[in-house]
């Protein structure tokens, strides 16, 4: 482990990492975002908003978590994985990328676990498409209405566009992805910005609220 984590900082702050590292934290960084926990995209904010709360600020909170769990916890333990993979059998994955380099590591010291890993990758996938018709369906009412009429069509439009990904090259649907996905980042990262005094007034008013009394904490 120690290896791996030393490799790990050894890439990022080698000349070359170094050098790519703005705008290559900017382009991976947008592109990986969505698949892990889609914070900066302003996408996960739709669902958030769905909750019926009298401060907004705790939903805040909870949200939290998500790049906590996500990023920190699941791809750092998975990047160790891999990472001590490579420091044992540096050509243990061959040429696989991805889910697959993913498997290839686990797989040297649990020969079963590419099943649960495929698996969990499968509702990864479905839950993905899932919360993502969500939020378009949400753009899609705002622009359209909500029409039941209006709702079908686009959920006829989803469907097709599911079924088409399914035969066409993953390369292109990535790069189109990615594409869209860093039109929707720098809007939402200026707002932000902007935004952000009224958070934290929001945010010192809720915790000063919560230390005064005013609101009962539950234990």
């Amino acid at each position: 482990i120690p290896t791996a984590i030393g490799n790990i900082f050894e890439g990022a702050f080698t000349g070359e990492g170094v050098a790519g590292g703005a705008l290559g934290a900017m382009i991976i960084g947008f592109q990986r975002a969505v698949f892990s926990n889609e914070a900066g995209i302003g996408s996960a904010s739709i669902a958030h908003s769905a909750v019926r709360t009298d401060e907004p600020i705790t939903e805040g909170v909870v949200s939290l978590l998500e790049p906590f769990i996500d990023t920190i916890i699941i791809c750092t333990i998975t990047a160790l994985v891999i990472g001590t993979a490579q420091v044992a059998a540096p050509d243990f994955a061959g040429d696989a990328q991805g889910v697959a380099m993913t498997s290839a590591a686990f797989e040297r010291e649990f020969s079963w676990f590419p099943i649960p890993l495929a698996f969990a990758a499968l509702l990864f996938a479905f839950s993905t498409m899932i919360s993502w018709s969500y939020y378009g369906l949400k753009g899609w009412t705002y622009l359209f209405g909500e029409s039941e009429r209006g709702q079908t069509i686009y959920k006829l439009i989803f469907c097709a566009f599911v079924a088409l990904g399914c035969v066409v090259q993953l390369g292109p649907i990535l790069d189109i992805s990615d594409a869209l996905v860093f039109l929707i980042c720098v809007p939402n990262i200026l707002g932000l910005y902007f935004l952000a005094p009224i958070v934290k007034r929001e945010m010192n008013s809720y915790f000063d609220r919560i230390k005064s009394g005013e609101i009962k904490k539950f234990k």
